[in-house]
């Protein structure tokens, strides 16, 4: 499967609700096996918003080294390279440790609670 970002959400890779699109898009295909080829030809900007919801929650369900084996980055330029390696790690670490999940979910609740 081949999917042109810039044409499926535009030039600029950086609120979450198009990582969803994007995750959305290409979960299935993953989940059953498939290669993935996201091209981000034309696409600049880049954010981790994006990359947390396009990428980092596939790692609920599908191990780092399936993804790293079935996800191609195709014309991803160095810093989004960069965000993308970041988004990885600590979202595997997340998923794959409880107690590291724990820790950040009761820090993330503390922040939500702070805010209102």
């Amino acid at each position: 499967m081949k999917l042109s970002v810039k044409n499926h959400i535009g030039p600029r890779c950086i609120i979450k609700e198009d990582g969803q699109k994007i995750y959305d898009a290409i979960h299935g295909a993953l989940r059953q096996g498939e290669s993935v080829n996201l091209d981000f030809e034309g696409v600049s900007q880049f954010a981790s918003p994006f990359f947390n919801f396009a990428i980092g929650q596939l790692l609920k369900d599908i191990a780092e080294s399936d993804l790293r084996t079935l996800l191609h980055l195709d014309h991803l330029n160095e810093t989004g390279k960069l965000v993308v390696e970041r988004v990885i790690e600590n979202a595997a670490r997340y998923h794959g440790d409880k107690d590291y999940r724990q820790i950040v979910d009761d820090i993330l609740e503390s922040q939500a609670k702070e805010s209102v």
